[in-house]
C-alpha cells in the first residue's frame, strides 16, 4: 500500500514559480486581515453569495444541476429538496455551513471526515461509510469509449489507507515544516487517488480544502467561491489531477501540477475578493452608477455575469435594466452574441474599430 510522507517538502515543489506564487499568496493574506476588520457589512454580503455560488459549482462539477432560483431557495433554506438532486445539494449546503462555523475545531481524522460524508448525504441517506467495492475513475474517448484513467486503492485497504493519510498529514501540520499552502493539495491529491467513497469523493475533496485552507488562515473561500473557480477552470482542474496521480501508487508520481493548480486557484480567489470588496466600498453610490462604475474600470469587454459576481448585492433585473439604458444612451455598445455577449465603452470599441 502507498506510504505517505508530509515530512519533507519535494525538493521539484521548489520551483521559482511555485516559490513566488506562495509568496504573494503571504502578502495577500496579510491584507486580509485589514479587509476583514474594516468591512463587516460588505463582507456579510459576500458572504451569502459564495455560500449559494460554492453550493452550486460544487455540485454542477459533479452533473447535478438545479435552476438558480430553486439553488438560492434551498441554500437559503426558504424550500425543501423535492428530487435527489437538490437533497445532495442541501447536504452540501449544510456540510459548508458547518465548515464555515466550526472550521477551527474540526480536524481531518477518519472519524470526522465519515461524519461530512454522512452530512453530505443527510438527505439522501446513503453516506457516512467508505465504499463496499472497488471503484475506477475512467474517461470517455472521441469514439465514445470508456477506459480506466485511475484505479484508486481497492475497497478492503480504504480504511488503512485514511488511517495513514490523517495521521501522516495531522504529524506534518503539527510539525509545521512544510508551508501549508504545498501541504494541503498534496493531502487532497492523495485523497482523491484513495477515492474513499462510492460516491461524493470529488465534493468531499473540496470540503476539505476549504476547511484546511481555513485552518491555516486562509479564509478567502467564505467570501469568494473557490469551487466556482475551481468550475471555470474545470479541465485544467482535470488535467492537473491526471498529471500528478500519475504514478501514485508506486509513488513516483509528481505533486506540482496539482499544487500548482491550487496556488493559482488561491491568487485568483485573493485577486477577485479584494476587488470586489473595493467595488463594495462604493455603495453609497445609487445602483446603475455602480453598475456603470465596474464597467468604467473593467479594459476592454465585460460581461453581465462578471458584473453580477463583483456587484453580488444588485439584482439580475437592475444589472438588466442598467445595461440597456446604458446602452440606449450610447454610453456602451453591446457586442458578440449568445453566451459570449459583452457590454464595450463607445470610446474604447470606436478606437478598436479605427485600429487606433
Amino acid at each position: 500500500m502507498r506510504y505517505f510522507d508530509y515530512k519533507n517538502v519535494p525538493e521539484k515543489l521548489l520551483t521559482p514559480e511555485i516559490v513566488q506564487m506562495i509568496g504573494n499568496i503571504h502578502e495577500h493574506k496579510g491584507k486580509q486581515e485589514l479587509f476583514l476588520e474594516a468591512n463587516i457589512d460588505e463582507l456579510k454580503t459576500l458572504l451569502e453569495v459564495a455560500m449559494i455560488q460554492s453550493t452550486g459549482a460544487s455540485n454542477r462539477i459533479e452533473g447535478i444541476y438545479t435552476s438558480d432560483k430553486r439553488l438560492e431557495e434551498l441554500v437559503r433554506q426558504k424550500a425543501e429538496p423535492c428530487n435527489r438532486s437538490e437533497q445532495e445539494i442541501v447536504g452540501y449546503r449544510e456540510v459548508l455551513a458547518t465548515i464555515h462555523e466550526s472550521y477551527e475545531y474540526i480536524n481531518p481524522k477518519p472519524n470526522i471526515i465519515l461524519q461530512l460524508h454522512r452530512d453530505l448525504y443527510s438527505y439522501a441517506g446513503s453516506g457516512g461509510s467508505y465504499k463496499s467495492s472497488d471503484n475506477v475513475i475512467a474517461e470517455t474517448d472521441a469514439g465514445g469509449h470508456q477506459k480506466a484513467r485511475f484505479i484508486p486503492v481497492p475497497a478492503f485497504q480504504t480504511a488503512e489507507a485514511v488511517d495513514e493519510l490523517c495521521t501522516s498529514f495531522l504529524e506534518a501540520w503539527e510539525a509545521d515544516q512544510m508551508d501549508k499552502l504545498i501541504l494541503i493539495p498534496m493531502f487532497i491529491l492523495d485523497f482523491l487517488c484513495i477515492h474513499p467513497f462510492n460516491d461524493g469523493n470529488g465534493r468531499m475533496s473540496r470540503l476539505l480544502t476549504l476547511l484546511l485552507f481555513y485552518k491555516a488562515g486562509y479564509i478567502v473561500g467564505k467570501y469568494v467561491s473557490m469551487e466556482m473557480l475551481i468550475e471555470r477552470t474545470k479541465e485544467t482542474y482535470y488535467e492537473a489531477l491526471q498529471a500528478s496521480s500519475a504514478g501514485w501508487h508506486e509513488e513516483v508520481n509528481t505533486y506540482e501540477p496539482f499544487v500548482k493548480y491550487y496556488l493559482g486557484i488561491m491568487l485568483k480567489a485573493y485577486h477577485e475578493f479584494e476587488s470586489r470588496v473595493e467595488y463594495l466600498k462604493h455603495r453609497s453610490l445609487s445602483k446603475p452608477d455602480r453598475v456603470k462604475a465596474v464597467i468604467e474600470q473593467k479594459v476592454g469587454k465585460i460581461t453581465k455575469k462578471e458584473i453580477m459576481e463583483l456587484c453580488p448585492d444588485i439584482s439580475k433585473v437592475t444589472v438588466e435594466r442598467t445595461l440597456t439604458e446604458l446602452v440606449k444612451s450610447g454610453y456602451i455598445a453591446k457586442v458578440g452574441a449568445g453566451p459570449s455577449t459583452g457590454y464595450v465603452q463607445i470610446e474604447s470599441f470606436q478606437t478598436a474599430d479605427q485600429g487606433v
